[in-house]
């Protein structure tokens, strides 16, 4: 488990470079397109839950712990920090 939290921070600090030289409006294009991929996915799941291992809850937990939890409860996030 931990080398694949590593290797997440890892392949994330990459993913955080890629987007520096990005315009806002790339970058708000970029979460709308991953907003209706989360619904896509929700409904082909339908009443099946996505399984996420305990790495990538505790990468999504630290990437998203600064966020206000009024914040939190608005966003449609497949993890949610009280499952």
């Amino acid at each position: 488990m931990l080398l694949r939290l590593a290797y997440l921070g890892v392949t994330n600090a990459f993913a955080m470079l890629r987007l520096l030289p990005m315009s806002d409006r790339d970058k708000d294009d970029e979460i709308l397109a991953l907003h209706h991929q989360i619904m896509v996915l929700e409904r082909q799941l339908g009443k099946n839950r996505a399984r996420f291992g305990t790495a990538d809850r505790a990468f999504i937990a630290a990437s998203l712990h600064r966020l206000p939890r009024n914040l939190l409860h608005r966003l449609r996030l497949l993890v949610r920090p009280a499952r």
